[in-house]
């Protein structure tokens, strides 16, 4: 058994695992490797025999703590610790090593698997044995056990061998693409570079310099504001602030990059294919840390990233609740001109209102908090995280670049504006919401009947874009009528009744006629009742669903088995809509009652503001979802011109007038649907952003940080992540139960009646699993979001905007919900 072998002896795949053969090839050639060995496939075959049909079966059932546990309760043998320790000692007397695994299906050409497995740096004497055991095991976490189900990787195939090197101890460090990883140029070398360590870079902890060479220059730069810096300590490795002369300084000169890109283009033509590498430099020489190639290389793509623009502060709650998937071409192209028109007053001059990060909806946080200190508005500020959620403590708002008289300036005159727009648009809200349905029923069979391309073109830009255009304004009007009155009334009754009282006296929203956001619940309910037929369900409700907003996807309406579905769910629910409903009815009565007794003087007046608070959020939902007809009717639009023109689904990945251009005859638009439809795809396969972010993100690099967080990303660092959980009291109620983490409406079958629903945001789609919970807990949400107002309605206790529910809470956890309190505590 070859435990362990030299560093440039070690060039076998099957022994040496794959970073482990990259390094072995690279040190022969001659190119700069830190010196080290390996700890073969054969130790950790040797090591795991004796079980390793426990961690066959652990894996299979996706029991990775289980699988740590075998591994931790083992010492390595001591022939083998032996022979470790050995050819350490080799390398120098209490030489810092970086530890790091190196599997058999790693550093492929279709596969890296970056970020899987575990690494450990500055590991000094006997704590290397300890972090070699730690590094086999890291081939079972479940990052690793998931990656590989997914890729169709056998687990009984895979091996670990260890690569043991001495740690450079960088003044600089970062990573090196050979080819441009996102547009696929390949004579464009793009160097990512900070301060320090690179575990801040590869750990999108900072913002690094970016420098872009091409035939032996510097075509293009971007310094970065590199706050942070990963540095070596007696303790192992540490964070550390940034030297303020340093935070805008570029780490690498010309020559410099000139030099790293040409130190890449030899690893590349040793590979014959592009290449990803991490370098570090120490007294102004060079290292190659680990080189593989890069993935996914074959197409061009696309950059769809406005967090690029400058320093802001984007959320993606509330309507990004709304719209949780990577967009289209095609439907981003039409929410921007809803946003355009239904939040028209919101904008100003040279900022965006709305941002598209890697095919994600996002808003610009920092526009209202600017606007709300220039007019010294507290309640603004107040009245925003009732609306899109809290900040987690400490973090800084980054605020738009102007003058308190400059937004002065430029917000009055539209404040103005608006008011004049909302009361001319409320006075024919009413005649449109009440027209609305037959009217998309009539357009979407008009452009079913549309005989040629002329004649739908002819209809979209006649009838189709008005209809949006107007069902917008008559949504915004909606949510502007009554000025804060919304805000103001929950926090007014909330004083005088406290939190439980003021909720039950706040339901009712649907007594006075159909709360939107319950539609698709009660309208199931009516369908099994008997009360409608499935074609009614389908006129009535069927634009209404979890993806309402991007048009590429089928609405419930056009979907008869999510109606089988459905209906057969409704045989789990712990009690039907209506018993909720009636149950919460009563209580809402007992809380009136208790108001009388204690205020009877106020109890008239209060009555008829929440009265007035009731329709206001009726008619805003009503309006909302007459928006989402709208994109229903969008949608039947797109698909039709795919019929026409011969083209089917290339047209969502144009834009509406790209659209139009194809439908006159002009074809030169269809040329960018390849890179579109690449990079589309490319998003859509990454988790969920933050709800958060702040400055500069790279979606790609994020999703491959093993310690990336969903609730926050910050280019500025600073604001650690909270260890409770703890949000809005969406509904109030304490209940204890089985925490059950979904990840989708269409993984709804895996809530059991009375368990809790955890999940990162919730919308009308998801409507249907609440009578099935016994409790909701979201990491988005406000006391204005979908979650709260329909969990309120139907007496459900609910905790939203936690911002990290899902990453502090595992599935099948015991928990305590306590929606008054808006906590949520682990149990078990």
């Amino acid at each position: 058994m070859k435990a362990v072998l030299p560093l440039d002896a070690a060039g076998d795949l099957a022994t040496a695992g794959g970073k482990g053969a990259s390094l072995a090839r690279l040190a022969t050639a001659g190119l700069p490797v830190p010196a080290g060995f390996v700890v073969t496939t054969d130790a950790y075959r040797a090591f795991t025999g004796a079980f390793r049909d426990e961690i066959l079966q652990a894996a299979a059932d996706g029991d990775a703590a289980r699988v740590a546990g075998l591994f931790a309760g083992r010492d390595l043998p001591d022939d083998l610790a032996a022979a470790v320790l050995a050819a350490y000692a080799d390398l120098g007397d209490g030489v810092p090593v970086a530890v790091r695994s190196s599997a058999t299906a790693e550093d492929l050409p279709d596969l890296s698997f970056a970020g899987q497995q575990d690494t450990y740096l500055n590991v000094r004497g006997d704590t290397l044995l300890d972090a070699v055991r730690r590094c086999w095991a890291s081939l079972w976490n479940a990052r690793a056990i998931a990656y590989r189900d997914r890729h169709a990787v056998p687990h009984a195939d895979v091996a670990l061998a260890v690569v043991v090197q001495e740690l450079v101890d960088a003044d600089a460090a970062g990573v090196l693409f050979t080819a441009d990883p996102v547009t696929g140029a390949r004579d464009e070398a793009v160097i990512n570079a900070a301060w320090g360590l690179g575990e801040s870079v590869v750990g999108g902890h900072v913002t690094p310099d970016t420098v872009v060479v091409s035939r032996g220059r510097v075509t293009r730069s971007r310094t970065g504001d590199k706050a942070v810096m990963t540095v070596r300590t007696d303790g192992g490795t540490r964070e550390r602030p940034v030297p303020d002369e340093l935070r805008r300084a570029p780490v690498l000169d010309e020559r410099e990059a000139v030099e790293l890109a040409a130190l890449g283009a030899r690893v590349e033509e040793l590979y014959g294919t592009p290449m990803d590498i991490e370098w570090a430099r120490r007294d102004g020489a060079f290292a190659i840390l680990q080189a593989r190639p890069i993935t996914a290389l074959g197409e061009r793509h696309e950059e769809w990233n406005d967090s690029l623009k400058g320093d802001h502060l984007w959320t993606a709650g509330n309507l990004g609740e709304a719209i949780p998937d990577v967009m289209t071409p095609a439907t981003w192209s039409f929410v921007r001109l809803f946003i355009g028109e239904a939040m028209h007053a919101s904008t100003l001059p040279g900022s965006d209102l709305v941002g598209n990060i890697g095919g994600r909806f996002y808003m610009n946080l920092s526009i209202a908090h600017s606007v709300a200190r220039a007019f010294g508005l507290r309640s603004a500020v107040s009245a925003l995280e009732q609306v899109f959620g809290k900040l987690p403590a400490g973090l800084d708002v980054p605020l738009v670049r102007a003058s308190r008289w400059e937004l002065l300036r430029r917000v009055l005159p539209m404040t103005v504006k608006l008011r004049v727009r909302v009361r001319r648009n409320l006075r024919g809200m009413r005649a449109f919401l009440a027209a609305s349905p037959e009217r998309a029923a009539d357009l979407r069979a008009r452009i079913a009947a549309a005989g040629s391309a002329a004649e739908l073109a002819a209809l979209e830009e006649r009838e189709i874009t008005p209809y949006l255009v107007t069902a917008s304004r008559m949504l915004e009007a909606a949510g502007r009528q009554g000025g804060a009155a919304l805000v103001l009334t929950r926090d007014r009754l909330r004083k005088l009744a406290g939190e439980t009282d003021a909720e039950a006296m706040l339901t009712g929203v649907n007594a006075d006629g159909e709360l939107a956001s319950l539609g698709l619940l009660t309208g199931l309910g009516k369908v099994a009742r008997g009360e409608i037929t499935r074609e009614e369900f389908a006129r009535r409700y069927g634009h209404r669903g979890p993806h309402e907003f991007e048009i590429s996807m089928p609405r419930p309406g056009e979907d008869p088995a999510w109606l089988d579905a459905q209906l057969a769910a409704l045989g789990d629910l712990r009690q039907d809509t209506e018993t909720l409903l009636e149950r919460q009815r009563a209580a809402a009565d007992a809380a009136w009652d208790r108001f009388a007794r204690r205020y009877p003087r106020k109890v008239a007046g209060m009555r008829d503001r929440v009265r007035r608070w009731n329709a206001m959020v009726r008619d805003r939902e009503t309006a909302r979802s007459e928006v989402m007809r709208a994109f229903w009717v969008l949608r039947a639009y797109v698909l039709r011109a795919g019929e026409l023109t011969g083209h089917g689904d290339a047209l969502f990945f144009l834009d509406r007038e790209e659209i139009a251009a194809v439908l006159r005859g002009d074809t030169a638009p269809l040329a960018e649907v390849p890179v579109r439809r690449a990079t589309y795809e490319r998003y859509a396969a990454l988790p969920a952003y933050p709800a958060l972010i702040v400055g500069r993100f790279d979606p790609v690099r994020w999703a491959a940080d093993p310690g990336r967080r969903a609730d926050l990303y910050d280019a500025r660092g600073g604001v650690p992540p909270q260890d409770t959980v703890t949000g809005f009291p969406g509904a109030p109620g304490v209940v204890e139960g089985v925490a059950r983490l979904i990840g989708g409406p269409e993984e709804g079958d895996r809530l059991q009646p009375g368990e809790i629903l955890v999940t990162t945001l919730t919308n009308v789609g998801w409507t249907p699993l609440f009578p099935r919970a016994a409790a909701v807990v979201t990491d988005m949400g406000a006391p204005l979001s979908h979650a709260s107002i329909v969990a309120r309605e139907l007496g459900i206790p609910a905790v939203v905007g936690t911002g990290n529910a899902t990453m502090r809470l595992r599935d099948g956890d015991r928990v305590r919900v306590d929606g008054e309190r808006g906590t949520v505590e682990v149990l078990t």
